[in-house]
């Protein structure tokens, strides 16, 4: 009898996450995501349950996925702006008209938010959130550090902290955008505040004499 084949992910897996984590932030958008039920989430992604656990072992565990994927597509739009605004005579400015957005960063404020006061209220969910919250923050201030660095700038504050306040910025104006769009169109409070918050958070540095 031959060697068992070794288990271990196929060809179509990736495809089965994508669909399962699409479904996911479809449904928890419109229903949030206790509401949302694992059934329902198979149901639109076209898999049976089986799928979901061959994958996941809860719906906190594929929150997180859904977390690391669509934070990994922010920062990677963050980063590609960084780059382009690299060397550009207002690189503060002009980074937030290159963030415009769009439905999917609206669909996933709604899970997020939600799943922020769920992860407040037990002590589980709290620290793996916190764990990616920090990873992903890591990665933000690193690419600001860089846009005030081309700025010919220096942080005169904490870097994480800064970091945070833009990203309260930005997730506190979108929440009220979504509330009120007509009043607030999505993106205004960055439009407005940002550059003026990350000039008034740094310092010029000096420049040495030639």
């Amino acid at each position: 009898m031959g060697a068992a084949m070794p288990k271990g992910p196929t060809k179509r897996r990736p495809e089965t996450l994508a669909r399962l984590l699409d479904a996911a932030l479809q449904m928890f958008a419109a229903k949030g995501f206790h509401a949302a039920t694992i059934e329902e989430i198979c149901e639109r992604a076209g898999f049976t349950r089986g799928a979901f656990y061959s994958n996941f072992a809860s719906k906190d565990e594929l929150f997180f996925a859904l977390f690391d994927q669509r934070t990994g597509r922010i920062v990677e739009r963050v980063a590609a702006a960084v780059d382009e605004l690299t060397g550009t005579d207002d690189p503060l400015g002009g980074l937030v008209a290159k963030l415009s957005l769009d439905e999917q960063d609206q669909l996933w404020h709604l899970v997020s938010a939600e799943f922020t006061l769920y992860a407040a209220r037990n002590a589980k969910a709290a620290e793996v959130l916190t764990a990616h919250d920090e990873r992903l923050r890591a990665e933000l201030s690193g690419l600001l550090q860089r846009l005030l660095a081309d700025a010919g700038r220096t942080p005169s504050v904490d870097l994480d902290l800064l970091t945070r306040l833009v990203v309260a910025i930005r997730e506190g104006g979108m929440a009220q955008s979504l509330v009120e769009p007509d009043r607030l169109p999505a993106g205004r409070l960055e439009q407005v505040f940002l550059p003026l918050i990350l000039r008034a958070a740094s310092t010029p540095q000096a420049i040495l004499p030639k």
